[in-house]
């Protein structure tokens, strides 16, 4: 006989906020927390989830169990433009009219993706990889990708267009609720989270909650990396912007903190403390590395990871390089380094 599904997981966060726990195929995050909340014109979601038919089967569960239907949504909030966060949106607002708010910085990078060939972020991110020093046999299987035309498949190449804009600083408008857009670049040029201004269901001391995305979470750094910009050309500084919008988050004062992955938590001012103190023992690391000019892969290479460089997996490497550049970055602007250029690849040195 047929396996019953799993029940979907929800929970009720109280004063009229909820969660569901919708599944990212093979992916070590394992889940992302879509976020309902209520309001006087129906239900309003922060954030979807993949795109993928368990997925979309698990949110719709979630809105069942939570009394209510994907077709009531009255709207959709993004944090930023990740498929395991907006990668739903638009089967949400053709099953409900509901409308969709993006901040304009990650809207671009969607609409740049949508209006590009396939081929040509992988075109950008095989010259980008030669660039930083990636060896030859870690760039074949892209360009094999390319020419085989594998890329039409993957993630966000069709995501959906927001239809609204979300105003750092501004309430959105959800109707009898207080909800402000706070801008914290970082994780991506446009990620924004969401300070819900009102008490605390169990009075907990503090702020309000914060409906944070990416860019606070309880037991994981978030990835720092290069913005998704091919005409960028080296002057953005993602980590900077991060770590500005991290302290300007920590002064909030939020009770709690309800992240896109994990759990729920408090005390999120000690979060933001352990974060800063991470990234800044990572630039100091790393200055020390840069004794010697080296490429940006090479830094990845010698950089400590959650694991031996040897057993990090091909994509999570792409990943990496693009966290150390951005790092360095950070030294650059700090003049803490310099680069050299020569030969058609970068390198840094402590200056």
């Amino acid at each position: 006989m047929p396996q019953e599904p799993a029940a979907p997981q929800v929970t009720d966060h109280g004063g009229g906020v909820h969660s569901i726990k919708v599944p990212i195929p093979d992916n070590p995050l394992g889940h992302t927390l879509v976020h309902l909340v209520d309001t006087d014109r129906g239900p309003v979601l922060v954030d979807t989830g993949w795109d993928d038919p368990a997925s979309w089967d698990t949110l719709t569960a979630g809105l069942r169990a939570l009394g209510t239907d994907v077709s009531a949504v009255h709207g959709v909030v993004i944090t930023h433009h990740h498929p395991d966060h907006h990668g739903l949106s638009g089967q949400v607002r053709e099953a409900s009219g509901a409308w969709i708010a993006m901040h304009p910085a990650d809207t671009a990078v969607v609409r740049r993706t949508r209006e590009a060939e396939p081929g040509v972020w992988l075109d950008y991110l095989c010259a980008k990889l030669a660039g930083v020093g990636a060896p030859e046999e870690h760039i074949a299987p892209l360009r094999e990708a390319r020419a085989s035309g594998r890329m039409r498949t993957l993630p966000g190449l069709r995501a959906a267009l927001p239809d609204r804009e979300i105003v750092p600083g501004d309430l959105l408008p959800l109707a009898g609720r207080r909800l402000r857009a706070i801008w914290t670049p970082g994780h991506t040029p446009g990620h924004v989270c969401l300070h819900l201004e009102e008490a605390h269901p169990s009075q907990l001391p503090g702020n309000g909650r914060l409906f944070s995305g990416d860019h606070l979470l309880p037991g994981i750094t978030p990835h720092i990396g290069l913005y998704e910009d091919p005409d960028e050309g080296g002057a953005a500084d993602p980590l900077g912007d991060y770590l500005d919008s991290l302290e300007r988050v920590g002064r909030l004062g939020v009770a709690e903190v309800l992240p896109a992955h994990q759990h729920a938590f408090a005390e999120p001012a000690a979060r933001v403390r352990e974060l800063l103190s991470h990234h800044e023992d990572r630039l100091s690391g790393l200055l020390a590395l840069l004794s010697t000019p080296l490429t940006p892969w090479q830094l990845a290479e010698r950089m400590e990871w959650n694991r031996p460089w040897s057993q990090i997996p091909y994509g999570s490497r792409t990943i990496a390089v693009s966290e150390a550049e951005a790092h360095v970055r950070r030294l650059e602007k700090l003049g803490r380094a310099e680069r050299v250029v020569g030969g058609g690849v970068v390198r840094y040195r402590a200056v």
